[in-house]
């Protein structure tokens, strides 16, 4: 993929920032057979002076392997849990490792590694600690039925939080670390990201947006549109009816 398909032009040039302050935030990556794109997108982030865990997921197509030698910490799953599993093994890694805070990133080539340095500077610049990826000023770059889905599920949980996030399907996230680990998600699958930021609305924790680009080509992602939005409702129709306070 070129350097220009990773931003549309609209989208400025991300902030250099200090690789010695880097050294206090962690890039997590669940992968389930991401061998296509896992090495390319660790070696991108680590030229950044960014450090990086992969969790393998249970993959069978040496995704780990390519992930450790292009020079990410690697934890490996022998079974496929679901992403929700997977980003709750990095976000225990990186409290116990004593990040600052996290970012959660696909690793399916979707998300542009250059994006992070958006989410580490709004957060350095404002301390708003869950920050959001925005695709939506570039929605016309997305799938018809993800522009469809993402549209219908940001709207059901907007109407029930107190905050509003434009993009709530969007993977791509900055969290700080003690704020992520205030909650816990029931779901192991994409429903998790949902849960997490309704919990996160309902204990008080501000939250906001980051443009990022929108990028899809030949990548294939694990999203089953209509499998994981059955599994979006039913998390939504068990968080609705749990008692009040409990995340």
């Amino acid at each position: 993929m070129k350097r220009s398909d990773r931003a549309p032009s609209s989208l400025p040039a991300p902030v250099p920032l200090d690789p010695l302050m880097l050294q206090n935030y962690l890039v997590i990556m669940p992968a389930f057979n991401e061998s296509r794109f896992i090495e390319r997108l660790v070696r991108e982030l680590r030229e950044l002076s960014i450090q990086v865990l992969v969790v393998d997921d249970g993959s069978t197509d040496g995704t780990g392997d390519l992930a450790e030698g292009a020079g990410a910490h690697v934890i490996r799953v022998d079974t496929n849990g679901g992403k929700g599993a997977a980003l709750a093994r990095g976000f225990e890694y990186a409290d116990q490792e004593g990040y600052d805070a996290v970012v959660t990133m696909d690793s399916d080539g979707q998300h542009d590694p250059h994006d992070v340095l958006r989410f580490f500077d709004i957060y350095n610049r404002t301390g708003i600690p869950v920050l959001v990826g925005n695709r939506t000023f570039d929605r016309k770059r997305m799938p018809w039925i993800r522009r469809f889905t993402n549209d219908r599920m940001s709207s059901m949980i907007n109407r029930h939080m107190k905050q509003f996030i434009a993009d709530t399907q969007n993977g791509f996230r900055l969290y700080q670390t003690d704020v992520i680990n205030m909650v816990r998600s029931d779901s192991t699958g994409f429903a998790a990201e949902s849960e997490i930021l309704l919990k996160l609305d309902e204990i008080g924790i501000r939250m906001g947006s980051v443009p990022v680009a929108a990028r899809y080509g030949t990548e294939k992602s694990y999203i089953r549109p209509v499998h994981d939005t059955r599994l979006f409702f039913a998390m939504m129709r068990k968080y609705l009816h749990k008692p009040r306070h409990a995340a």
